[in-house]
């Protein structure tokens, strides 16, 4: 496929939708140009048809100037990569050495390529990676379409468009090729004047190839990325698989129909139901918690009530006058329930006491007689 081609075969520029936001606001514009370029615009949209279908609608009300390059990355069939391509002379060719020795005459064209379903962590990386292994370098990414895909590696879960428009928005790219090939010729590398393709080292499989990439690597335009562990397309879709059920339950909490989520009848009420059970469940493990917590702190208080409580008592000596008013017979009872010696002691005998009682009373009646 030639630029030619690529031109006409284009999905639906974004930048015809887009325009200058300070230009509205000019002295120099006036309803009769704004209509005439509306129409203008329309036409082209009624022109590309299924192209425009097939580009991101999710931009299309923005405004926003391109030009201040703080846009997303162009799509190879748009003005500003075609340009570019245009601008590269592919006649100086870069070699490896002077791509490592920061000599080379012009930018880098490295091309990185891959599906970029559920755009993550991991395929930034990679692009990160590749953006950087040079200096100067124009970063071109191959996003492969649907028809393609599906006939190589199955159903995805976003379609082209979107994975376009994901990969676009990456800071580190600056052109989607659109429609990538699943196996790089030469037409496509001198078409694109790739001077590099980046990827990781480990050999990709393909009909009747066992690593597609091992022509590029025998050329020297290979420059390899590594793979980031423990995040993959494969494992985000493995985790939606195992919690399909809590995930549908949400969606239905959410007001999605049972329809939208491809759920039977008996199922969405199965669903609905366990998520009551739920509910309940998890409000009845609160209700416990909070319990726990209660007691735990008024055990606390009360450790701390009856610490206080004592030492009053211990502070105002109303413990020691408590046992010096006990009963002859409580004494009596403590002296003959085991007490040690040195414990009596300390008690004064039941008879002193008796004696002292007598005492005291013959005393009060000798007072009275006087």
């Amino acid at each position: 496929m030639d630029e030619t081609t690529t031109s006409t075969t284009h999905r639906g520029s974004l930048a015809e939708e887009w325009h200058d936001a300070s230009a509205d606001n000019s002295p120099g514009t006036n309803e009769t140009s704004s209509k005439t370029e509306s129409s203008e615009v329309s036409k082209k949209k009624t022109n590309t048809g299924t192209e425009e279908k097939r580009s991101m609608q999710f931009s299309k009300d923005i405004n926003i100037d391109i030009d201040l390059n703080i846009g997303p990355a162009p799509l190879s069939s748009e003005e500003k990569a075609i340009k570019e391509r245009e601008d590269c002379d592919y006649s100086n060719k870069i070699t490896l050495d002077m791509a490592k020795n920061g000599t080379a005459p012009r930018k880098i064209r490295i091309y990185a390529d891959g599906i970029y379903d559920l755009f993550h962590a991991g395929h930034a990386r990679q692009l990160m990676q590749a953006k950087n292994i040079f200096k100067d370098v124009y970063l071109l990414v191959g996003v492969c379409n649907d028809d393609l895909t599906h006939s190589k590696k199955g159903k995805t879960v976003m379609d082209e468009a979107e994975r376009y428009e994901s990969v676009r928005h990456c800071r580190y790219v600056d052109e989607v090729v659109i429609d990538a090939p699943w196996v790089l010729d030469d037409e496509f590398l001198t078409q694109n004047k790739i001077d590099f393709v980046a990827h990781d080292e480990i050999p990709y499989g393909a009909e009747g190839s066992d690593d597609i990439y091992q022509h590029i690597k025998a050329r020297g335009m290979f420059v390899a990325t590594q793979r980031t562990d423990g995040v993959s397309t494969s494992d985000i879709i493995c985790r939606l698989v195992r919690d399909y059920d809590m995930y549908v339950r949400r969606n239905l909490a959410r007001g999605y129909s049972a329809q939208d989520l491809n759920v039977g009848f008996i199922k969405k009420n199965q669903l609905e139901f366990q998520s009551k059970i739920n509910t309940v469940k998890s409000k009845f493990r609160t209700y416990e918690e909070e319990s726990k917590t209660f007691m735990e702190r008024w055990e606390d208080r009360s450790k701390e009530f009856i610490h206080n409580f004592i030492g009053l008592f211990e502070k105002t000596g109303v413990l020691h006058l408590l046992q010096r008013s006990q009963s002859p017979f409580m004494l009596t009872g403590g002296s003959q329930s085991g007490r040690s010696d040195t414990e009596d002691d300390d008690i004064i005998p039941s008879k002193t006491i008796y004696s002292d009682n007598k005492f005291k009373k013959n005393d009060k009646r000798s007072y009275a007689n006087n």
